[in-house]
């Protein structure tokens, strides 16, 4: 990110920029993403599992390292969840992958070597 990006917080990772209303909605879950690229931004984990939040997720971006990178979050040790819709948890940035994106943005395990 060279500073002319700006990443508006409350809006949920995969909406459009001229999305008329970017923001969580009311029956979702969301994960706060902490740091990194992407910093402020939600990510819907509606449905996901107790094991699928504790993996982590890497998401595709291109404000990172590297173009058609990724950002790497992990959820924060310790941290409570919150059940149900709104935000239920936050995902603290871990680091940036050079890898392309042609792969699913759930990939658990990532930020802690797995």
């Amino acid at each position: 990110m060279n500073g002319d990006e700006q990443v508006p917080c409350g809006r949920v990772y995969g909406c459009d920029h001229d999305d008329p209303n970017p923001g969580p909605l009311p029956a979702r879950t969301y994960a706060a993403l902490v740091g990194g690229s992407l910093v402020g931004l939600l990510l819907d984990v509606t449905g996901w599992t107790v094991e699928e939040l504790d993996g982590g997720v890497a998401v595709a971006t291109e404000l990172g390292w590297w173009p058609c990178g990724g950002a790497m979050y992990d959820p924060g040790a310790g941290e409570p969840r919150i059940p149900g819709p709104g935000i239920a948890c936050r995902f603290r940035y871990c680091g940036d992958t050079p890898d392309h994106w042609p792969r699913p943005p759930r990939l658990t395990g990532w930020c802690r070597g797995a």
